[in-house]
C-alpha cells in the first residue's frame, strides 16, 4: 500500500518537475537582476547576497539537526529565500540586520510551520516587513554614487519628477534587485518560458493596479507618471517572483486572478494612501493570509455536489 500512496504537505507536484528543480529554476531567472545588482551597487552587494543565502541554508541545517527531521536543504528552497531576502534588502544594511533577518525567514516563517508547503506566508517577504519594522531606518536608507537620498518612488509621492528610463534600465536607487526592470524581465520570461509560472497572478496585478491608479491617483492617463509606478519599487520583483510563489498563493484559476486583483488594489491602496511610498511586500503578505479564503470558494464542487443552502424541490 505504501507504495501506491505517497502523503505529503503542499506543494503538490504534478509533473515531472520536483520542488528543487523548480526553485532551481526561480535561482537561474533572478541572476540577471542579481549581477546588475552587484554591478549597480558593487561588492558590498554580492556579500549581503551571500551572507543571506548561507545563514538561510545554516538555519535551516541547524534547526532540522536540532529537531532530528531529515535534512531539506537539498531542494533549494533555503537557497531561493536567502536570495530573495537579499534583493529586498538595501546593500548598506548591517550584515548582523541581514543575519537576523535570514534567521526570522527560515525560523519563524517556515519551520517553525513544518517547512516547505506549509509556511502561510512568503518566508522571504515576512523577514523583509520584520526587518522594516524592527530597522525602519537602515532599511529605508538608500545610497546610489556614494549619494544617500530617496528612491524614485519617494520623489514622486513628493511631487518631484523621475527619470523613467533610469528606473526602466535600474541606474536608480533602491533594494539591490528591484530596480532594473529588464533584468527582472528577462528572468519572467524565463519562468514563463519553463512552465514554473503562468500570467495569471502577475497580469492580473499589474492591470488591476494600473486601473487603480487611473481612478484614484490624480493623475488621469498620465503614461509617465503609469510607467514610473509599474518600474518604481519592487513590483516587478514582487508580481513575477513573489507573489507567484506556489506555496503562498491560490492554485485554482479563478482564484489566481482573484488573488491578482486584491494585491493590485492593495499596492494602489499602500503606495497612494498610506505612510510608505512602497507596499508590494505588505500587500502580498496580507495577499497570503487570504489565500485559504479565496481557494474556499473557487475550487471547483466535485460532479454531482450540490452547493450549500440549495434543497431539491
Amino acid at each position: 500500500m505504501s507504495e501506491l500512496y505517497n502523503i505529503s504537505s503542499s506543494p503538490h507536484i504534478r509533473a515531472k518537475d520536483t520542488s528543487a528543480k523548480i526553485m532551481l529554476y526561480v535561482i537561474i531567472a533572478l541572476l540577471p537582476a542579481s549581477i546588475f545588482g552587484v554591478y549597480n551597487f558593487g561588492l558590498r552587494a554580492l556579500l549581503l547576497i551571500a551572507v543571506c543565502i548561507a545563514t538561510c541554508v545554516a538555519s535551516e541545517w541547524i534547526f532540522e539537526k536540532i529537531v532530528h527531521k531529515k535534512s531539506t536543504i537539498t531542494d533549494f528552497s533555503a537557497v531561493l529565500t536567502g536570495l530573495l531576502l537579499a534583493l529586498n534588502l538595501p546593500y548598506t544594511l548591517p550584515i548582523w540586520q541581514a543575519v537576523l533577518g535570514s534567521v526570522f525567514a527560515i525560523v519563524i516563517v517556515k519551520m517553525l510551520f513544518g517547512g516547505l508547503g506549509q509556511n502561510f506566508m512568503n518566508p522571504a517577504l515576512g523577514a523583509r516587513c520584520f526587518l522594516l519594522v524592527s530597522f525602519a531606518s537602515t532599511m529605508t536608507s538608500f545610497t546610489y554614487d556614494g549619494v544617500t537620498g530617496a528612491t524614485p518612488l519617494a520623489l514622486m509621492r513628493n511631487g518631484e519628477s523621475v527619470d523613467t528610463m533610469k528606473m526602466f534600465l535600474g541606474t536608480t536607487a533602491g533594494t539591490i534587485g528591484e530596480t532594473s526592470v529588464i533584468a527582472l524581465l528577462i528572468g519572467a520570461v524565463f519562468l514563463i518560458l519553463m512552465g514554473v509560472i503562468d500570467l495569471r497572478i502577475p497580469g492580473s496585478y499589474l492591470i488591476t493596479f494600473v486601473v487603480f491608479l487611473l481612478i484614484f491617483s490624480g493623475k488621469g492617463f498620465d503614461v509617465n507618471y503609469i510607467a514610473a509606478q509599474l518600474c518604481g519599487g519592487g513590483l516587478m520583483l514582487g508580481a513575477f517572483f513573489m507573489a507567484t510563489d506556489y506555496v503562498t498563493s491560490p492554485i485554482t484559476p479563478s482564484g489566481k486572478i482573484i488573488y491578482g486583483i486584491l494585491l493590485g488594489i492593495l499596492t494602489g491602496l499602500f503606495r497612494l494612501f498610506g505612510a510608505n511610498a512602497e507596499g508590494v511586500s505588505f500587500a502580498i503578505i496580507l495577499g497570503n493570509l487570504l489565500v485559504p479564503i479565496i481557494e474556499k470558494h473557487t475550487i471547483p464542487k466535485a460532479f454531482g455536489v450540490k452547493k450549500e443552502g440549495k434543497k431539491h424541490e
